[in-house]
């Protein structure tokens, strides 16, 4: 190949020499145990002579990121609805249970109803991946998580016995206030994020505060639509005082601050000017 060949092009004409490893399937390195390299990188521009061995590993069948978001989140909002209209296969009620006597019931359905048609939204008209695919193997994975959780959540939450927050309305609109506002703030984010490959780069860049308010966060933290994702949750938490929401929060809190601090030190990494006060989900903390 030309010294001035990208990664995309090798790919490419690896693809044209073995049809059954199309680029998305295929993971090139300098090294068998370094990371992937970039589409964009150029041979030239790469630690080696005049001469270099690029190692090939099958990633195997693999699914656009578009598809896979919109299958997570589809599940949990038609699943949720199962159990808020109380079919009987699920309750094995009679007629005098198939509402709910409490309203936070019916408001825990509206929030998560509009969490993931947010998600859904967000996910065909303003995320833009860096990377177009993952192994379809995870799908299922993600599902499960996804969907699991919102069965069990909807369960406890819809169900006969279910008895509201204990300081009642107080509670109930501070919850859905805060709820709000999380739900603001990571859009907020998420459209800054787009904004920074509006011209379809695939470039990292530095995100910084726009002069919506909501991206002020970015001041401290590196990742704040993991922040106010986690927001959401508690607010939820909150609302419906639910054990298993609480648990699914905790979990949420757990991956996201694993993404955070993976996409943190990628920035460290890549840009020697980047903001050192920034920590990656908790300002000052974490």
């Amino acid at each position: 190949v030309e010294p001035n060949a990208t990664i995309r092009e090798i790919r490419l004409m690896f693809h044209k020499l073995y049809p059954r490893w199309y680029p998305a399937r295929q993971s090139i390195k300098l090294d068998p145990k370094g990371k992937s390299l970039r589409d964009e990188e150029i041979l030239q521009h790469l630690p080696v002579g005049t001469t270099a061995t690029l190692y090939f590993k099958d990633l195997g069948p693999q699914i656009g990121w578009t598809t896979v978001f919109l299958i997570e989140y589809t599940g949990p909002l038609f699943i949720y609805f199962v159990f808020y209209f109380r079919m009987n296969f699920v309750y094995g009620l009679d007629e005098r249970f198939t509402s709910s006597p409490h309203p936070v019931v019916n408001l825990a359905c509206i929030c998560h109803s509009f969490h993931y048609i947010k998600r859904l939204i967000e996910t065909v008209f303003v995320h833009r991946f860096s990377r177009g695919t993952m192994p379809l193997r995870n799908i299922v994975k993600n599902c499960l998580y996804y969907w699991g959780f919102a069965a069990w959540l909807a369960y406890y939450i819809n169900h006969p016995l279910y008895t509201p927050p204990s300081y009642g309305k107080k509670q109930i609109n501070f919850a859905v206030i805060m709820f709000l506002l999380c739900e603001a703030g990571n859009f907020s984010i998420h459209v800054a994020l787009s904004d920074l490959r509006r011209n379809g780069s695939k470039t990292c860049k530095i995100p910084y505060p726009t002069k919506n308010p909501f991206t002020w966060l970015f001041f401290f933290v590196s990742c704040p639509n993991y922040t106010y994702e986690v927001g959401t949750w508690i607010s939820f938490t909150i609302m419906t005082q639910c054990v298993p929401v609480g648990l699914f929060t905790l979990l949420c809190f757990i991956q996201m601050t694993v993404w955070a601090k993976d996409k943190h030190c990628t920035y460290l990494r890549e840009f020697k000017d980047y903001p050192s006060h920034r920590m990656p989900i908790i300002p000052f903390l974490l």
